[in-house]
Formats: structure tokens, sequence, C-alpha cells
């Protein structure tokens, strides 16, 4: 797929919903990973599997055009950024 070709078949509003899943989907995983630190097996094997469907679906739309890693990179670091941040926020454990 050349570059004209994936640009003219690319969707703002596919792009769209790539950024704000993928938001989610790091989001839950920084979760994922709080949780296996913290040894809570439900939680962390709940979101686990939830994180990996999210993913799957993400999959299907960049690999019919490459553009959507773009939205698909930025919402990743947007999850990462604001869970990281919350994280920071929260008073050391005593």
């Amino acid at each position: 797929m050349n570059i004209s070709h994936a640009w003219n078949s690319f969707s703002f509003e596919i792009a769209l919903i790539i950024f704000l899943a993928y938001i989610i989907v790091d989001a839950m995983y920084a979760y994922y990973t709080l949780q296996v630190t913290k040894r809570k097996p439900y939680s962390a094997a709940t979101v686990g599997s939830l994180m990996h469907f999210i993913l799957a679906l993400g999959v299907l739309s960049y690999v019919q055009n490459y553009l959507y890693l773009i939205p698909l990179a930025l919402g990743s670091w947007v999850g990462t950024f604001i869970i990281v941040k919350k994280e920071q926020n929260k008073p050391p454990p005593q």
C-alpha cells in the first residue's frame, strides 16, 4: 500500500476511535501491571484479558491501513501518562 492509497482510505472517525481505544488499552496495561505487582490475580487476569481483546481490534484496524498506527501510538502514550500521573499524585503507602 503506497502513501496516497493509505491517505485516501484514511478515516478520521476511525482514527479517533483507535486513539480513544488505545488510551483505554494503555491505561488498562498500566493498571494490569500494578495489579500484578500487588499480587491480585483476579483483577490482573480480568484486565489482561479485556486489554488483549481491545488490542486485537486495533490490530485489525491498522492491518488495513498503516496510518492508523499514528493514533494508536498517541493513544497509548496518553493512557500510560494518565495512569502514571494518577499514581504519582497518590500519597506514599505507610
